[in-house]
């Protein structure tokens, strides 16, 4: 982990005075206090509720030379109650990646939630070009395993790829789905390198499996494509799709992905799988 720059941590500092000026005690459920000189929150106040020592805040916003970790800068972002576009400020600003990247997606709406609902059973989601799975429907969480039972850090498609056996084994053409995947990616983290989120999925990778080590050398690169996909079910078994890729953004970006049963026997099974996850007890959705 390195410091941010001098520009980076003066630009920083002005804003985090600037959105804790805009707070006021009452919407953090602080007490108005004695009469202040200045609007919104202290700077003690804000490292009261992000859990960090006054000083070494106070040295934050005068944009001293200090190191901002990724729990600490989630923390201060909570506290000063940043919206998704203000969250990802901050962290560019603090050099830091974000540990939930995928809190907010370009295009996402509560219309495109609905319209995943209603693709049911067709198994459906919203992905960003990283691959994080940013939403998606009751078939899309039980095409493999369930999804809804793991935590959002992990819904991304190449880290459960490489590191959940259930995902390994539901992938019966895994050795050409892996390649493909890493390719997408490093095409697509051409626009992103400088993105510490991109960077530190990649690293976290490397460091969980020598597999994806072994591709990412390679520096093969391909750009995504509609073709037919194969997952194998656990309780319903081989499963053959067409999958489409909707853009809701630029090229690269965030993706309506869909699977169209490419067999009667899909067909079939598809409607078993969807009976099976309509049945299941509700999650609550990712926040946004």
């Amino acid at each position: 982990m390195t410091s941010p720059s001098a520009a980076a941590r003066s630009e920083l500092a002005s804003f985090l005075r600037s959105r804790r000026e805009r707070i006021s005690p009452e919407q953090v459920g602080l007490p108005p206090g004695r009469r202040r000189r200045t609007p919104g929150l202290r700077r003690e106040e804000v490292a009261q509720l992000a859990a960090v020592g006054v000083t070494w805040y106070t040295w934050l916003e005068q944009a001293r030379e200090i190191q901002i970790s990724a729990q600490v800068a989630d923390s201060i972002a909570r506290a000063l109650m940043l919206d998704p576009n203000e969250r990802t400020h901050l962290f560019l600003l603090a050099g830091v990646p974000d540990p939930n990247p995928r809190a907010q997606c370009p295009g996402m709406s509560d219309q495109i939630r609905e319209m995943l609902a209603k693709l049911e059973p067709l198994p459906a989601a919203v992905l960003n070009s990283r691959t994080d799975v940013i939403a998606h429907n009751r078939t899309y969480a039980r095409l493999v395993d369930d999804l809804d039972r793991l935590p959002f850090e992990d819904r991304n498609i190449m880290w459960l790829a490489f590191t959940d056996p259930a995902w390994r084994e539901g992938l019966p053409d895994w050795h050409e789905t892996s390649r493909q995947l890493v390719a997408k990616y490093r095409a697509a983290m051409a626009e992103h390198l400088a993105e510490p989120a991109w960077k530190s999925l990649v690293k976290r990778l490397e460091q969980a499996s020598p597999e994806f080590c072994e591709l990412w050398e390679r520096h093969e690169v391909q750009e995504p494509e509609n073709r037919t996909k194969r997952f194998l079910n656990p309780r319903v078994g081989l499963l053959t799709f067409h999958f489409t890729h909707l853009w809701l953004g630029p090229s690269q970006g965030p993706r309506l992905v869909t699977y169209s049963p490419a067999d009667a026997a899909t067909r079939e099974r598809l409607d078993r799988l969807y009976e099976i996850a309509a049945s299941a007890p509700s999650v609550m959705p990712m926040p946004v």
